[in-house]
């Protein structure tokens, strides 16, 4: 009886001990966290939680899982001693943020918690990750030895995932009480279930935006394209034909919602089926109940682009100019509202609408450009020379700007 006791490690001599480094370890476990928010690039930033284990918590699973260890040495290593969470708003961040930690630490372990599970069992997902301690990251003075060994745990889980793990913790692993009860497994089942279904749905609404912010840029560079071939053409330059183009895409979308509506007339549009987008655009102004405002001002936007697309620049000026209406800060309406009336020679309305469009948004670069042709054709130089200026400022340097500057040098050249 005597030996056994005398065989069990003292609480009290591994307290002290650990208590000892945790300072350590809690600077190391800083300085990783600080490396991690340097490395790690996302569209939508992740948040991070670390901590050191709790002295009692170690000592749990110091006892569980290396006891006869423990009885030797006062410090035993644990895998998890430094814990960092890197949590992530989609699923799809999660494999580019374990992707991102291989690159820039070196990994021992990637284990993927709650992957093989049923769905009749209620644990978390998660991915562990355990990296090396970089050296830039150990303490600068360290008076204790450390285990070469020694790893930090990266934890990169979704908000949803980490608020169950965090739920879990309390009704689960906290409590002395394991819910055996079939009822009560079934419901944090569902629970569980619920929100990995969540995860899911979010990042299929994620890749939806992505897909439509996608159609929608290719349409806007499409209008862009045939707006400055429009312009080549009424200043006397040959230029290729003016016939849509077919910008090929593979629909990822189930009907039954405006969104839905939207994406097929944007896709239509993409490849060229105007018709068919201006009847989609159409149908959905129609609907009933009737759209908020700024539905209705992105699908008129859309639907002029469409007229414009066709050559019915009457059709396309009601609908920007019905844009601004639902919208009095849609700036690129009232860019697209220029643009239609430069091309039907209505120079100063246009520069009224150049000057509505900048006073919303400053820093465009095309509208000081545009508004410098209008001023141009107009024979106002100088203000032409200004607005070429700022769009230069901005950043535009094509053969655009540089030839309507070689031409307002010629033209002082002769007032002078």
């Amino acid at each position: 009886m005597d030996n056994f006791v005398n065989s069990l490690p003292s609480k009290n001599n591994i307290k002290a001990t650990y208590e000892s480094y945790k300072p350590i370890l809690s600077e190391i476990m800083t300085k990783i966290e600080e490396k991690l928010k340097k490395t790690i690039k996302l569209a939508s930033n992740p948040t991070y939680k670390s901590r050191v284990k709790s002295f009692n918590s170690y000592y749990r699973k110091v006892l569980r899982l290396k006891s006869e260890e423990a009885e030797k040495n006062n410090f035993v290593e644990l895998t998890d001693m430094m814990g960092i969470r890197v949590i992530c708003a989609f699923l799809e961040d999660l494999s580019e943020v374990e992707q991102q930690i291989k690159n820039n630490f070196v990994v021992k372990e990637v284990e993927y918690k709650g992957a093989q599970q049923s769905f009749r069992e209620f644990g978390y997902e998660s991915v562990h990750v355990l990296v090396s301690i970089p050296k830039d990251c150990m303490p600068k003075k360290c008076e204790l030895p450390l285990p070469e060994s020694l790893v930090c745990e990266i934890q990169i889980r979704t908000i949803l995932q980490d608020a169950w793990a965090e739920v879990e913790h309390e009704l689960i692993y906290k409590s002395e009480f394991t819910p055996f009860d079939m009822p009560l497994r079934r419901k944090l089942a569902s629970m569980n279930a619920s929100l990995t279904l969540a995860d899911i749905i979010f990042q299929e609404i994620r890749d939806y935006q992505k897909k439509l912010q996608g159609e929608v840029e290719a349409r806007r560079a499409a209008f862009y394209e045939k707006a400055d071939e429009l312009t080549l053409a009424n200043s006397g330059k040959k230029i290729e034909n003016l016939e849509p183009k077919n910008i090929n895409r593979v629909s990822p979308y189930v009907h039954g919602t405006i969104d839905d509506m939207i994406l097929e007339a944007i896709q239509a549009h993409n490849h060229g089926d105007l018709d068919k987008a201006v009847e989609i655009y159409s149908i959905i102004l129609a609907s009933e109940p009737t759209p908020p405002p700024p539905v209705l001002a992105v699908i008129h936007k859309h639907r002029g682009m469409a007229y414009f697309a066709q050559n019915n620049y009457t059709a396309s000026l009601d609908d920007f100019r019905q844009s601004v209406v639902y919208d009095s800060n849609g700036y690129r309406s009232y860019y697209y509202i220029g643009i239609v009336l430069s091309i039907m020679n209505k120079h100063e309305e246009a520069i009224k609408a150049y000057t509505e469009s900048i006073e919303i948004n400053e820093y465009q670069s095309h509208a000081h450009f545009r508004r410098a042709v209008s001023y141009y054709k107009l024979g106002d130089f100088d203000n032409a020379l200004k607005d070429l200026t700022n769009a230069q400022s901005l950043g535009l340097n094509d053969s655009e700007t540089e030839a309507l500057h070689s031409n307002l040098m010629k033209k002082f050249g002769m007032n002078m």
